[in-house]
């Protein structure tokens, strides 16, 4: 039984990948997807879009290393290239050579760069506020992290009120973000080596590939918010279909998982190619 927040859940599981146990789950039936989080957050960023999309599909989420249950790397070693390494190695551990990956935020970066990297494995590309371009702007935890004063102090302990803050920093309207969803975060943000994690990871020099976006072969949705900036990917992938919510902030898979969720089955189960230059019914271009 559940004791904590932090205690795995009935349905956790466990695989080994190198010197990593990465924490994931699996539920539904189906042509496999897989659903990455962004930084600063966890397997419960996606968990009520995974709900709506395993009835139709074997989803697997997972807690990138650095994050959730997972935990730190041993190594420190938080390129997105080592995370993209990891993820194939994952599937591959799983034996899945083939499958389609929604990434948010750092997900989304990991997701390109792996559709890059092994466009025969990605079958399909979802990115929700996906990370890339250099010119983004950083969340506030990401800047606060960088602050050569704050950053050892960072690493000894966190108040929860900068993690309710930074929360409602990253969301369209803050008033979803309830105590529940604040206890959480924090709770897994404490967890033995994530803070550290955090700041190496936040500290890490990320080598800029958005030059390299439009070599992205493999069919591709990009979920963006309005209030987002540097979101270019519909603009630079070749035939990707875009759809834009209104309202929404960075955290748009628990902010509206309902939409989102139905966005990305509108794409997975239709043909992709009909989707192209198509006007959104969200208001913005396709």
């Amino acid at each position: 039984m559940k004791s904590s927040l932090v205690d795995p859940d009935p349905d956790s599981r466990f695989a080994v990948v190198g010197d990593l146990r990465l924490h994931f789950k699996r539920s539904g039936s189906g042509r496999p997807l897989l659903l990455l989080h962004g930084s600063g957050s966890s397997i419960h960023g996606f968990e009520r879009v995974a709900e709506r999309l395993s009835t139709s599909f074997d989803v697997i989420t997972l807690d990138l290393p650095g994050f959730g249950l997972t935990g730190p790397r041993p190594d420190r070693d938080y390129r997105v290239s080592t995370y993209v390494d990891t993820v194939a190695g994952f599937m591959t551990e799983l034996g899945l050579e083939r499958f389609s990956v929604v990434g948010n935020s750092l997900g989304g970066n990991i997701g390109w760069n792996l559709a890059l990297a092994e466009p025969s494995r990605v079958e399909n590309l979802v990115l929700i506020n996906a990370t890339g371009y250099p010119e983004k702007s950083l969340p506030m935890g990401i800047r606060l992290a960088r602050n050569p004063i704050l950053r050892p102090l960072l690493r000894r302990g966190l108040p929860r009120r900068a993690t309710e803050r930074n929360l409602r920093a990253l969301v369209g309207r803050p008033s979803i973000v309830d105590e529940a969803m604040v206890d959480r975060v924090h709770a897994m943000m404490n967890l033995p080596g994530n803070r550290s994690a955090f700041v190496d990871f936040a500290n890490t020099d990320q080598e800029d590939r958005s030059s390299l976006i439009p070599d992205v072969a493999v069919p591709t949705l990009v979920l963006r918010s309005a209030s987002i900036d540097a979101q270019h990917f519909g603009r630079d992938i070749p035939g990707a279909v875009e759809r834009t919510h209104p309202t929404g902030g960075h955290l748009l898979p628990e902010e509206d998982p309902e939409w989102a969720a139905a966005r990305i089955r509108e794409f997975l189960e239709g043909d992709p190619d009909l989707h192209r230059d198509r006007p959104t019914q969200d208001g913005a271009r396709s």
